[in-house]
């Protein structure tokens, strides 16, 4: 736009020079068309012999880590390049927009970029787009490199040293309180040590961190599979819409601060489970329902980790599919030797009923309810939480604001009647 009212200036005092025969019109003239023309080859001169290069370091964390990338950009020309805009379109929230550089003949630049991931997801870092000009501001000139890295963000994962799951009814697998003879490498769980437990179960961490004798519980092959059933319908999860993660809260020894919603405090506590569970050697696996249908089988191989928070990266609460739905779509997965981890906040009474038939079938169930009453959102779930009470299903309730590993300390067996409180 300036180059052109330029050259209409230009054109209207060559205009007034030859109508007047002034001689400062026609200096004027032709001291425009040399600007313009001077301008043009310092924008497109600028541009030239311009080399960028990125190098992600790491295309794979986990919110509460860093993605970092060293970015180089080098002139291959003898003429310096005087201003350089660098401007990245990259998605990553809280990645560096971009730059101004100063970049000598023959020179090069160097930045390491550090984005602090703040979110679970799938991301795309690039491209880039270099921009130059004159020093009038006359003529801007742009070249995009198009080069871009798919970054994926697992959730967060927070240690649960105090978590007991309930096992289904395996042999060695039972919480029992009398001398047992099977000794297997599959350890399922500890307790307090007994008259009778050899020595050489002593599971001394343990035993170290409470003061007391701990042993360990073992089970046969093949143990007890463990399903994570992860709720993601849309409608029974609830956000404040406050409290998102900030870089700031990213500090070595500083507690998470997740977004206020129970779909992040759900898949938060599904990752966790699933690191806990497959740390002490179980067959873990992973149901649910959200914008798409995720079914990942039990296993307990190292990878297994990574394909559960591969997937709960991606997965969003856009599910039209309630729990119920959900459990009786897989129930012919579950049997006798498997156990269910249930994370839901649905306060819906119909899923216990479908959860009732899998109790009776022999399938052991917990239930991990983040409460979205305590997210400003549904009513009190003191029906609910009664319904669980009954069927005896041990139950782990996660309330807005209250750490994870806290919650999932215990399970909360009782409930008052005029409220939820722990009893």
């Amino acid at each position: 736009m300036k180059a052109l009212l330029l050259l209409l200036l230009a054109v209207v005092t060559f205009v007034m020079a030859l109508g007047t025969q002034i001689t400062i019109f026609f200096h004027l003239t032709y001291l425009l068309l040399v600007l313009l023309v001077l301008a043009y080859a310092w924008a497109w001169s600028n541009l030239q012999g311009l080399e960028i290069e990125r190098h992600v370091d790491n295309t794979r964390a986990q919110v509460g880590e860093f993605i970092r990338e060293r970015l180089i950009i080098t002139n291959r020309w003898a003429l310096p390049k005087l201003w350089v805009e660098v401007r990245d379109h990259s998605d990553l929230p809280y990645h560096e927009p971009g730059f101004v550089a100063y970049i000598p003949g023959y020179g090069r630049r160097r930045w390491a970029i550090r984005t602090p991931c703040t979110m679970r997801g799938k991301f795309i870092i690039g491209p880039v787009t270099i921009q130059t000009g004159d020093p009038f501001g006359i003529f801007r000139f742009s070249r995009v490199d198009l080069e871009t890295y798919d970054v994926l963000v697992y959730p967060a994962t927070i240690d649960l040293p105090s978590f007991r799951l309930p096992v289904a009814e395996l042999q060695g697998g039972q919480d029992i309180r009398f001398r047992t003879f099977h000794v297997t490498p599959n350890v399922s769980t500890v307790r307090e040590y007994v008259p009778g437990d050899s020595f050489n179960r002593i599971h001394w961490p343990s035993t170290a961190r409470t003061n007391r004798l701990i042993v360990k519980e073992f089970e046969l092959d093949p143990s007890a599979d463990v399903w994570l059933v992860l709720d993601m319908e849309e409608r029974v999860h609830q956000s404040i819409g406050l409290g998102a993660m900030q870089p700031s809260d990213i500090r070595p020894g500083r507690e998470l601060r997740l977004p206020e919603s129970t779909e992040e405090y759900a898949v938060t506590a599904t990752a966790s489970l699933a690191r806990h569970l497959l740390s002490q050697g179980r067959n873990v696996g992973l149901l649910a329902w959200g914008q798409h249908r995720e079914i990942i089988p039990p296993e307990r191989e190292s990878r297994q980790l990574l394909k559960i928070l591969e997937a709960l990266a991606i997965l969003r609460a856009a599910g039209s599919h309630s729990l119920e739905e959900l459990l009786a779509a897989d129930s012919f997965r579950f049997s006798r030797n498997t156990s269910l981890l249930i994370v839901t906040p649905s306060m819906s009474r119909r899923w216990t009923d479908s959860l009732q038939h899998l109790l009776y079938r022999g399938v052991r169930a917990s239930v991990v309810f983040v409460d979205p009453h305590s997210f400003g959102g549904g009513h009190e779930p003191a029906p609910l939480l009664s319904r669980l009470n009954e069927l005896r299903v041990p139950l782990y309730h996660i309330r807005q604001g209250e750490p994870l590993d806290r919650a999932l300390r215990e399970p909360a067996s009782m409930y008052r009647t005029a409220g939820i409180s722990r009893r």
